[in-house]
């Protein structure tokens, strides 16, 4: 059976509150920080390698799955630069966008050595990173590492990499809603979008506990409240097959997701999230000394 474009199979409650990662007693503070900067390096990456959104936001998903349920793959035991890495090839691979190793390699190398500061560089106008090069011994390390990688995620995730996005739904949402007609039309649907991708990155793995047509109502809800664009007065939601409890929920989780970013940015502000097992369990042990 072809899998749906507009329905993900979502994740149980015991997967999110039991990770393998957690069962490695990797602190969930800690865990929040590394799915959130793993998030980032994939759309800093994608971006420089010139992915369609819908492609990183793919990949991002992927590797949240991977890490969820007792039976995902821990953090502590596999370097989650790597995981992240082999989510975005992964994505990319069946697409008319793929990559090949050596570029999504290069770009993570380059990316890894900004220690968490990105900005600026994902528009792609870096001469750094136009330049930036692996020895040929460290590129064939990494591509056999890739290419491990990618297994595991697969076997772990059951082979199954189909991911149905709230993109196109949210078009088609905002046109029955004739959202499209006013002078304010562009802001909204630039805010829209902006909480569709920030809701990548949410510590509650939004993407995997909401189901697509949700996440797009709720985001164009609150996009219209935020800037007093003027919405049907029913509960047009409901149409949309959205019910008013979870609609509330997502827009209070969309809401507070500018705190924890916040939040995030003064914890690392001086010091880089570890992404690989080493750097991780050295952090680790500095805590408990």
């Amino acid at each position: 059976m072809e899998p749906s474009h507009l329905v993900n199979p979502l994740a149980t409650s015991s997967q999110l509150e039991t990770s393998a990662s957690q069962i490695d007693e990797l602190p969930r503070d800690l865990e929040y920080s590394i799915r959130y900067e793993s998030s980032r390096l994939n759309q800093a990456a994608g971006m420089l390698l010139r992915l369609p959104q819908e492609i990183i936001a793919q990949s991002i998903v992927i590797l949240q799955r991977c890490w969820a349920g007792e039976h995902g793959i821990s953090i502590l035991k596999q370097d989650p630069k790597d995981t992240a890495a082999a989510a975005l090839y992964l994505t990319a691979k069946p697409s008319t966008h793929s990559i090949s190793p050596r570029q999504l390699l290069t770009v993570f190398d380059f990316l890894n050595n900004l220690k968490g500061d990105y900005t600026g560089y994902a528009a792609g106008d870096d001469p750094k990173q136009s330049t930036w090069t692996l020895s040929e011994s460290e590129y064939e390390s990494r591509r056999e590492c890739l290419y491990a990688t990618e297994a595991v995620l697969l076997r772990t995730l059951g082979f199954d990499t189909h991911v149905a996005l709230p993109y196109t739904l949210c078009i088609n949402y905002l046109q029955t809603l004739e959202a499209f007609d006013g002078p304010e039309s562009p802001s909204l649907a630039r805010r829209v979008f902006s909480h569709l991708n920030s809701a990548l990155s949410s510590p509650q793995r939004l993407y995997l506990t909401h189901q697509p047509c949700v996440l797009a109502t709720a985001s164009i809800y609150l996009a219209a409240r935020e800037i007093g664009f003027s919405l049907p007065d029913v509960e047009w939601w409901e149409v949309f097959d959205v019910d008013r409890e979870e609609l509330g929920f997502l827009v209070v989780a969309l809401r507070s997701l500018e705190g924890f970013v916040e939040e995030e940015k003064a914890t690392w502000a001086n010091t880089k999230v570890p992404l690989t097992v080493k750097a991780l369990r050295a952090y680790i042990a500095q805590l408990n000394a």
